[in-house]
């Protein structure tokens, strides 16, 4: 279960990181940034908190 988490995670920080790449060189509309973007957001905020959290003795 955490590995899975973790894989949805890091899926959602590529979408946020790698649009803005993309629209940079011309290659995405600003449109679709924002919608992947919108999508990479939501995935990140809400897989990560479930593996990132300390562990309790």
């Amino acid at each position: 279960m955490n590995l899975i988490l973790k894989l949805i995670s890091f899926t959602g920080l590529v979408l946020t990181i790698f649009p803005a790449v993309l629209v940079f060189t011309g290659t995405l509309s600003f449109d679709m940034h924002t919608t992947l973007m919108l999508v990479g957001m939501l995935l990140w905020f809400g897989t990560a908190p479930f593996w990132m959290k300390e562990k309790k003795l």
